[in-house]
């Protein structure tokens, strides 16, 4: 008679599991919006986040960097501190901040870059697609919803066109960084 065979009630978590790849990307854009610059003239901070979106939606896929920006905003609205220079907006709080659109505007920018991405036969024209669209993409609900605040002329003052020349930085380093990862690190779309 042999011996019944003693199994692990769970088998270990693999670095390419989908949850610790969301844990991990969801830590990247908490990450990202530490490093934040408050500008003297704006409501608006210069941060790394539409970087880290944005790489999400192109490393990760449309469905998976949904998911990612959703538990993201999520994690804010519960009240922890995982806005831009670790702020937090707990329920309706959050919608009256002038950076909301901003905020709300990262899930549909991850995943038109996720989407945009993966349907794309070059990799960088891919990347660099999915870059400009998801940074117009977040502009435009982050200006937009600004613009109730302040009209759309100061809006796109302040949270616009000071933000050209980094967005551009970003845009290109975003494409070097697209080609980090030699394959999307999720195939679950």
């Amino acid at each position: 008679m042999s011996e019944p065979v003693s199994r692990p009630l769970s088998a270990p978590l693999s670095l390419r599991h989908p949850i610790v790849i969301a844990v991990a990307l969801l830590a990247l854009v908490i990450g990202s919006a530490y490093a934040s610059v408050p500008l003297p003239y704006s409501p608006v901070p210069m941060t790394l986040q539409t970087l880290a979106v944005l790489l999400v939606g192109i490393w990760a896929g449309p469905r998976m960097a949904a998911a990612v920006l959703a538990a993201y905003l999520a994690l804010g609205i519960a009240g922890l501190p995982v806005f831009a220079g670790g702020q937090s907006a707990p329920g309706a709080a959050f919608f009256a901040r002038p950076t909301a659109g901003f905020l709300m505007a990262f899930l549909p920018g991850a995943v038109a870059a996720g989407w945009l991405a993966s349907r794309m036969a070059s990799r960088f024209w891919g990347a660099l697609s999915a870059m400009v669209a998801g940074h117009a993409v977040i502009f435009l609900g982050g200006v937009g919803w600004l613009a109730a605040f302040m009209g759309v002329e100061k809006a796109v003052a302040v949270a616009l066109t000071p933000f050209l020349l980094g967005t551009a930085v970003k845009c290109a380093l975003g494409v070097a960084l697209a080609f980090a990862v030699p394959s999307r690190i999720s195939r679950q779309r």
